[in-house]
């Protein structure tokens, strides 16, 4: 009932502003020191400092690069709402049916002046139609929008009708995704453009959505390890792709599994950056995936660049990075889980000093039911809702009547496969970037108790099951960071005192307790956890920690762990960010396979067995393979 209410409670506020002359959401309880001044405008105080909040209005927003599409006489014409944008808008006809991966043809392109850009359809006439628009009277456009530099904002997607005059089609502008695949099922994921009524054809049965203009399709009734196309119809328009059911539990198929993170915004320009993600190597792991014959593929955080303090602009992010996988998504599961750079806030700044440092303070945005970056994450991705509710509740929760933190549900939960389990974590929930000591918050890499508590349970349950061979255990933070995040992490460079604050408060384990936390679960009340997945640091490596490695600082005077075997930690966070090299810590002799390639880890599961091999999707030779036995 708690979470019902502040869920209407958070709806009914998701239009407040801090604007001056709307009444503003109350602050969490959760949090310190902030408060709302005589113009109902946020800000924190420190001591005698007046830290505003950062009030900007967004540039770059989803709705504003789909560029408003509407038919002309000679084609489509684009209307970004902005008279002071210019760039170059390019364009392609999508040839459905010719790929299994249908992507746009670009041809040419037009100019964006004062906010609109005109595409005209006689350039895909005669030999340039090869998708016979001109015979039926129907196609769909790929359009690329740019800045007046040439940096890329947006891939969209737009149908049309007509021999001209031209009118804009109903258009399945993102997806189909399979999701939540199970022996018997899927849901399948999509968005229109209008909200209409839906169909899924998919083994003789037909399975309905809408209307509305985003669509979850909940398939049942299929038979298990099976290949079934299926066919999306939206109004007069159909796509037709294919899917494989899941084996049935513990049936012990051979199979393959893919593992990366860390796919933000790269350098060299180009699609290494469409606004936010590495488009360039996305696409790369995509096909590379289908070319193993992958079943499912697990990204565990940093999908786009984020830390955005608005969330139409972390949805234009969300959107380029599902635009980039969507030609290979049609056919298999991608199941995504949140890193640092989902993050979502609410920044204060502090009086300019002498030497005009800026120092900003974030925090997660607030009211969490509407505007939390856990719950946009989890409103643009279906992942399954078997996860903790939330850290309310908790001992630390400052009212248990109200809601004082965002809810866990899709950005931590578990999912099984066959003979496999994982378990998806969330390092960065409630996240607080810079710590925000003063404010509240969690620190990057922190699990907190009720998380922690759910694990337990769930590792428990995974390892009674006897369908379930092998358990991984997917968090975007290091456990043993080795370059690039040995500041912070699980390690912090050893220092203990880091910790979230409630209302406050520091909690009461630092963060090496919390790690031997973990530790405990994972390796001394378990056998099946195989490996732990991480990423944040844009390298790949493994470690294999176990009973003689050196995981403390020196001098170092809380309870140590004492592992009873030895586990491995995958590190692949080279999806396409900028590379972190190699750095010494107390356990670098227990690192192997370092490299700052790209890569993908493909898991190749046969009953029992598992081999790690990893190859560079973008040279495809193989850097690392490993036998993963657990001692």
């Amino acid at each position: 009932m708690k979470h019902i209410a502040g869920l209407i409670m958070g709806l009914m506020m998701s239009g407040a502003v801090a604007s001056g002359q709307e009444e503003v959401p109350a602050v969490p309880k959760v949090h310190s020191n902030i408060k709302i001044d005589a113009e109902n405008n946020y800000y924190i105080q420190i001591g005698e400092k007046i830290c505003p909040e950062v009030i900007k209005k967004p540039f770059n927003t989803l709705r504003k690069l789909i560029g408003n599409p509407t038919g002309t006489k000679t084609g489509i014409l684009f209307d970004f709402q902005d008279t002071t944008m210019t760039g170059k808008l390019y364009f392609g006809l999508i040839p459905y049916g010719d790929s299994k991966h249908p992507m746009p043809v670009y041809r040419t392109g037009t100019p964006i002046n004062a906010g609109k850009a005109l595409v005209d359809l006689n350039n895909f006439k005669g030999t340039y139609d090869m998708i016979g628009w001109q015979k039926t009277g129907k196609g769909t456009l790929g359009y690329r929008v740019t800045t007046a530099t040439g940096r890329m904002l947006y891939d969209g997607i737009v149908s049309f009708s007509g021999k001209g005059p031209f009118e804009i089609d109903h258009t399945l502008w993102e997806g189909p995704f399979v999701n939540l695949l199970t022996p018997t099922g899927a849901t399948i994921s999509f968005k229109t453009n209008h909200p209409i009524k839906c169909m899924v054809y998919i083994g003789g049965k037909t399975f309905e959505s809408g209307p509305g203009t985003q669509h979850e399709v909940l398939l049942a009734g299929l038979k298990p390890n099976t290949d079934y196309d299926y066919t999306v119809e939206y109004g007069n328009n159909k796509q037709t792709y294919s899917l494989r059911t899941a084996p049935k539990e513990g049936s012990r198929t051979a199979f393959t599994f893919s593992y990366a993170s860390d796919s933000r915004s790269g350098t060299a320009g180009g699609e290494r950056s469409i606004f936010g993600v590495n488009a360039y190597i996305m696409k790369k792991i995509m096909a590379l995936n289908i070319q193993q014959k992958v079943r499912f593929m697990q990204f565990s955080g940093d999908l786009v660049s984020g830390y955005k303090l608005h969330k139409e602009e972390a949805r234009l992010e969300y959107v380029n990075w599902k635009h980039a996988i969507q030609p290979f998504a049609h056919y298999i599961p991608v199941v995504a889980g949140m890193g640092n750079h989902e993050a979502l806030v609410r920044a204060f700044q502090e009086p300019v000093d002498s030497v005009n440092r800026k120092i900003l303070h974030y925090i997660d945005k607030f009211p969490y039911a509407s505007s939390s970056a856990e719950t946009i994450f989890g409103q643009e991705f279906v992942n399954p809702t078997n996860g903790p509710e939330s850290e309310d509740g908790s001992k630390y929760d400052p009212d248990l009547n109200t809601i004082d933190f965002p809810s866990y549900k899709e950005n931590v939960f578990y999912y099984t496969y066959d003979n496999i389990a994982m378990v998806v974590l969330n390092s960065n929930y409630w996240f607080a970037p810079r710590g925000s000591g003063e404010v509240g918050g969690n620190r990057h890499a922190y699990i907190m108790d009720n998380q922690l508590a759910w694990l337990k349970k769930v590792l428990a349950k995974l390892e009674a099951d006897r369908n379930v061979d092998h358990v991984f255990v997917t968090v975007h933070t290091p456990f043993f960071p080795n370059g690039g995040h040995v500041g912070d992490d699980m390690w912090y460079s050893g220092n203990n005192q880091v910790r979230p604050t409630i209302a406050g408060k520091k909690v009461e384990k630092g963060i090496l307790e919390r790690r031997d936390d973990l530790l405990d679960l994972l390796v001394n009340k378990t056998q099946k956890v195989c490996a732990i997945l991480t990423g944040d640091e844009h390298n790949y490596c493994r470690t294999k920690i176990g009973p003689q490695a050196n995981i403390y600082p020196e001098n170092y005077t809380q309870k140590k762990i004492r592992l009873s075997r030895s586990i491995w930690q995958i590190n692949n966070g080279a999806a396409g960010a900028p590379y972190y090299g190699q750095q010494q810590t107390p356990w670098t002799s227990q690192v192997a396979g370092f490299t700052t390639q790209n890569a993908l880890v493909l898991f190749h599961v046969n009953g029992g067995v598992v081999h790690l091999q990893v190859l560079n999707p973008d040279t495809l030779e193989e850097v690392d393979a490993l036998s993963l036995v657990r001692e």
